[in-house]
């Protein structure tokens, strides 16, 4: 009994701490405002149109066009960029790619997906998709590790026939993310997210004097502090059950008191 009130006591403790902690690691729902979903592709790093996570972005272009795109992504998620080609009614076999880099344009790596693929002649679309590495809290100055901040991706053909060149074709794009939380988490924190100033805008009452203008999107509630996690909740559970576990075995083990052999007053 002594050892089922005190598992039930401690495990009551931990439930009421890991709650709220567990609500506020929980991700919070994708932006879904497509009646607002750019129609239109930038044609560089500093014209990117900027996106939301969860919501899809059309353009139209000709191949041999450029597109780009940016999205805000923050410390524990693995986003996902997707992007559909839709090619003209006749055509030869082309190759599309799409390239995805962070806000400091370094070309990071898909985990998984096919970010290049092959239409065969007379495909009506090819389909993309990058699965990127967990964004990271920090990382050594040499690594190209995903941090905080701006991406940006690029949709482009990299193989097609002459006769093909400059044919109209459509494009439709979607990023959204998993919150992977802890399993990921690394010790250590950005300073500042890697968001660029991208353009320049005279400042009011100051004339011709110019300032940076940081990327316009972001997480509603501000980016991450870098120092919290989900590995928190379960270091404290497994501190309470190794203590657990040390109680038992001690009461298991020291038995009922003076044998019954032993005579009294020995």
């Amino acid at each position: 009994m002594r050892i089922t009130r005190v598992l039930g006591t401690a495990l009551l403790a931990l439930g009421l701490a890991a709650g709220p902690a567990a609500a506020d690691s929980s991700p919070s729902p994708s932006a879904s405002s497509d009646d607002a979903a750019p129609t239109r592709a930038g044609t560089s790093f500093r014209t990117a149109t900027e996106i939301e996570q969860g919501q899809r972005a059309t353009a139209s272009g000709s191949t041999g066009d450029y597109l780009y795109w940016s999205f805000p992504a923050d410390i524990g998620q693995r986003p996902t960029v997707k992007a559909t080609v839709k090619l003209p009614d006749t055509h030869g076999p082309q190759t599309w790619q799409l390239d995805v880099y962070d806000g400091l344009r370094r070309r990071q790596s898909c985990q998984y997906g096919a970010a290049t693929r092959t239409a065969a002649q007379g495909a009506a679309s090819v389909e993309l998709a990058c699965v990127l590495r967990a964004v990271r809290g920090w990382s050594e100055p040499w690594a190209d590790d995903p941090l905080p901040g701006t991406y940006y991706f690029r949709l482009t053909v990299v193989d097609l026939g002459a006769a093909d060149l400059g044919q109209p074709v459509g494009a439709e794009v979607h990023v959204d993310s998993k919150d992977i939380g802890g399993a990921a988490a690394v010790d250590g924190s950005l300073g500042k997210p890697l968001v660029p100033g991208i353009a320049a805008k005279s400042k009011e009452g100051e004339g011709t004097s110019k300032a940076a203008v940081l990327s316009s999107f972001g997480s509603d509630d501000g980016w991450s502090s870098g120092w919290w996690s989900d590995r928190w909740v379960w270091t404290a559970i497994g501190g309470v059950l190794a203590a657990l576990a040390g109680i038992g075995g001690y009461v298991l083990t020291r038995g009922s008191g003076r044998p019954s052999r032993v005579p009294p007053g020995a």
